[in-house]
């Protein structure tokens, strides 16, 4: 998919609110977690459950996640490499955006590509960018195989699924690892409520 490269009629708009003030009102700076892993590796369930927390303990975050993605926002992408690549970059830009608005953006995707990632960290680079790698092997998720995929892969009725005929690119130096095919899901949780209030602390002084 070719996307417009002249960008010299654009003008960009500066904001009249600083990071800083978006952090005082919504309770902590803005931040993108972004989950990565095999599909059934836990992202979506460890995601929802985290997000859950987070707005409990008073942090503004949201999840986006691929298929819910996938129904709307990217629809007419399918899962070639190319497309793959664009669904990523759309999910970047967006989850930035959520960051710079001072929100806590989860993401839920394979995002199997290492390129694609750093593409990702780059987007949100004036927030903090957490890659978290969600690490369970390719024998575990396949006995999961909530949703058929990897039964329907196996039998050539889905082509080109990440894991089966289509590479995933584990990442080299993630800022975190969970082990969901060795611990529980509860101590998987456990695990990221705890980074979170190491490495994104709410704020008190509101």
């Amino acid at each position: 998919m070719k996307l417009p490269v002249d960008t010299s009629t654009l003008t960009p708009v500066s904001h009249h609110v600083t990071q800083a003030d978006r952090a005082h009102y919504m309770g902590a700076q803005g931040a993108v977690i972004w989950f990565t892993g095999l599909s059934a590796s836990g992202k979506s369930s460890l995601a929802m459950a985290l997000e859950a927390h987070m707005l409990r303990s008073g942090y503004a975050c949201y999840t986006l996640d691929g298929d819910n993605v996938r129904r709307g926002l990217n629809a007419n992408l399918g899962f070639s490499e190319d497309d793959r690549t664009e669904n990523i970059r759309r999910v970047s830009e967006v989850a930035a955006l959520f960051a710079d608005a001072g929100i806590i953006c989860i993401t839920a995707f394979i995002s199997p590509y290492r390129e694609g990632r750093a593409r990702a960290r780059a987007a949100a680079s004036n927030t903090s960018f957490h890659e978290i790698y969600i690490a369970a092997d390719l024998a575990t998720c396949e006995i999961r195989d909530p949703k058929g995929l990897y039964r329907k892969a196996r039998a050539r009725e889905i082509l080109d699924f990440t894991g089966i005929d289509s590479p995933y690119q584990h990442p080299l130096n993630p800022d975190l690892v969970i082990d969901t095919a060795n611990q529980t899901f509860e101590q998987s949780l456990s695990q990221l409520v705890d980074y979170v209030a190491e490495h994104i602390p709410a704020k008190t002084d509101r």
